[in-house]
C-alpha cells in the first residue's frame, strides 16, 4: 500500500495514476491476473486503465449490455464477487462473452470520487474460484486510497485552472487599460468613452476586445518611420 501511495503522489496525470493502481492491485490480491478501472461520468461508463486488452473487451461488453459486475458495484456501492460458471442466470450474455475471453472469476469494488465521478476497480482471473471475501476487503482498501488520490488531483487541477484563468484575465485587463489610457490622452476623452471606442472596434471587426487592445497599443507605441 505504501508503494501505491507513492505512485499516486508521483503520478503526472490521472491515466498514469490509474495504471499504477491496476498494477498494484493485481500484485496485492492472490489469484488476480488482470485489472481495470471503470469510470462513470454523467452516466457514461468507460475503461480508464487496464493491464490487458481482455479487460477492455470484457468491460465494454458490460457497458453495451447496460449491466454487469463493475456497473453493479458502482451503482450499489457494494463489492461484487463472482465465479462466472455460476453467474450465468443473472448476466447470461455477459458471462458467455467473458468466459469466451477465458475469464473464470470477477471481482469489482466500487469507486466513488465525488458527485460527478464514480466507477469500480475490477480484477479478473482465468480460474473459477470466485475470489475470497478477504480479497474484496483488500481491493476495497485500494479504492479508498485511489479515491483520495484522485480527489486531490482533481482539486489541484481545478485550482491550477482557476489560477490560469485569473492570470489571463489580469493580462487581458492590463492591455485593455493601457489602450484606454492611450486613447484618453490622444483624444482627451473619458475612461468610459475610451472603453466604448474599443468595444465598437471589436464589434465592427469581429475581433476579441483584448486583440483589439493589443493591436492598438502596438500601433501607438511603434517607432515612427
Amino acid at each position: 500500500m505504501t508503494d501505491l501511495t507513492a505512485a499516486l503522489e508521483s503520478g503526472d496525470d490521472t491515466a498514469s495514476t490509474l495504471e499504477a493502481v491496476c498494477t498494484h492491485a493485481v500484485r496485492a490480491v492472490p489469484g488476480a491476473e488482470i485489472a481495470s478501472v471503470t469510470v462513470i461520468t454523467e452516466g457514461k461508463a468507460e475503461t480508464a486503465a487496464y493491464t490487458d486488452e481482455i479487460a477492455l473487451r470484457v468491460d465494454r461488453a458490460q457497458y453495451a449490455a447496460g449491466d454487469g459486475p463493475c456497473l453493479r458495484a458502482a451503482a450499489t456501492g457494494e463489492i461484487v464477487r463472482m465465479s462466472l460458471p455460476h453467474a450465468g442466470r443473472e448476466w447470461p450474455e455477459f458471462v458467455d462473452f467473458a468466459r469466451g475471453e477465458g475469464i473464470g472469476s470477477y471481482l469489482a469494488a466500487p469507486l466513488r470520487v465525488d458527485e460527478t465521478l464514480s466507477g469500480a476497480l475490477n480484477l479478473f482471473s482465468t480460474e473459477s474460484h470466485g475470489f475470497e471475501e478477504l480479497d474484496g476487503k483488500v481491493l476495497e482498501l485500494y479504492t479508498v486510497v485511489v479515491a483520495s488520490g484522485l480527489r486531490t488531483t482533481r482539486r489541484f487541477r481545478r485550482a491550477h485552472d482557476l489560477a490560469a484563468h485569473l492570470d489571463t484575465a489580469m493580462r487581458n485587463r492590463a492591455v485593455i487599460e493601457q489602450a484606454k489610457g492611450i486613447l484618453m490622452a490622444a483624444h482627451s476623452i473619458s475612461d468610459v468613452e475610451a472603453m466604448q471606442r474599443l468595444i465598437r472596434e471589436s464589434q465592427n471587426t469581429n475581433v476579441k476586445l483584448r486583440e483589439v487592445a493589443v493591436r492598438f497599443v502596438h500601433e501607438a507605441t511603434r517607432p515612427a518611420g
